[in-house]
C-alpha cells in the first residue's frame, strides 16, 4: 500500500493550486460552504488575532467580524493574488496581512495568534504532523486549532476506493486515504494539547470539524520542535 505521509510534496501541491486558483472559488465554494462557516464560528467564539494558514482565494475573509484581526497565508502566490484583491474588493480593514508561507515552516513567533483555522489543508501538505506542531507553537495558551479536514476511512468499501483513487487525486494535491489515528496520535504526542471536538462535515460526512485546544503545559517545547527549527 502507497505510504500517504510521503507521496505529497511541494512543488506537486504549489503548482496544482496555482492551477485552481481561476476557478477554486466556482467548483468549491458551494461544496465547502457549510465546512467553512463552521469554522469561523468556532473561531470567532474565541476571537482576537486569528492566522488562516491556507487561506487559499479569501473565499473566508468577509465573513469575519470586523472586531477580529486576520492574517492569511498560503503556498499558492496565485491564490493569495485572488485573496487581495477580495481584501480591496470588500474593503477589509482587519485582515492584518496575506503572504506566501509554507505551513510547516510559519514565519511567526511562538505564542503569536488567539486562533489558527486551516480549512482543507492537513491532508494535502507534505507533513502533516510537522503542520499540527506548527500551528500549535504559533497559538497562544489557552487558544485554540481549528482545522475542516478530510477523514478516510478506516474500513470498508470507502477504503478500498480512496486507496485506490489516491495516485489519482495526488495529482491534483491532494489524499484521500488520511485517518483519524493520525490526528488521534499526534495531540496524544504533544503535551498540553488536547481534543475538544470532532464533528463530521458534509458533502456525505467525509469531512470533519475538528478542534484542538492548548493548554499552559504547551509553553514548553513541543516534541522535536527545537531540532525542526534548527533545520529550517
Amino acid at each position: 500500500m502507497t505510504d500517504t505521509r510521503i507521496e505529497l510534496d511541494k512543488e506537486t501541491v504549489a503548482k496544482a493550486y496555482a492551477r485552481w486558483a481561476p476557478v477554486y472559488d466556482l467548483v468549491f465554494g458551494p461544496v465547502f460552504e457549510r465546512g467553512r462557516q463552521a469554522a469561523i464560528v468556532a473561531a470567532e467564539r474565541i476571537g482576537g488575532r486569528i492566522l488562516e494558514v491556507g487561506v487559499g482565494t479569501g473565499i473566508s475573509l468577509p465573513d469575519y467580524a470586523p472586531i477580529n484581526r486576520i492574517v492569511g497565508v498560503d503556498l499558492s502566490e496565485p491564490m493569495l493574488r485572488k485573496a487581495q484583491e477580495r481584501v480591496v474588493e470588500f474593503g477589509l480593514r482587519n485582515v492584518e496581512g496575506l503572504s506566501v508561507m509554507d505551513a510547516e515552516h510559519l514565519s511567526f513567533p511562538d505564542n503569536s495568534f488567539d486562533v489558527v483555522v486551516a480549512q482543507y489543508v492537513v491532508s494535502t501538505v507534505p507533513n502533516p504532523e510537522a503542520t499540527l506542531d506548527e500551528f500549535a507553537r504559533v497559538l497562544k495558551p489557552g487558544g485554540e486549532i481549528i482545522l475542516v479536514s478530510r477523514v478516510g476511512a478506516e474500513a470498508g468499501l470507502r477504503k478500498t476506493i480512496e486507496h485506490w483513487f489516491q495516485p489519482i487525486v495526488r495529482k491534483l494535491g491532494w489524499r484521500t486515504e488520511f485517518p483519524w489515528a493520525r490526528f488521534a496520535q499526534w495531540a496524544a504526542a504533544r503535551p498540553g494539547v488536547h481534543l475538544i471536538e470532532r464533528r463530521a462535515m458534509p458533502p456525505l460526512g467525509h469531512f470533519s470539524l475538528v478542534r484542538f485546544g492548548k493548554t499552559a503545559a504547551a509553553e514548553e517545547p513541543l516534541p522535536n520542535r527545537i531540532e525542526a527549527r534548527a533545520g529550517r
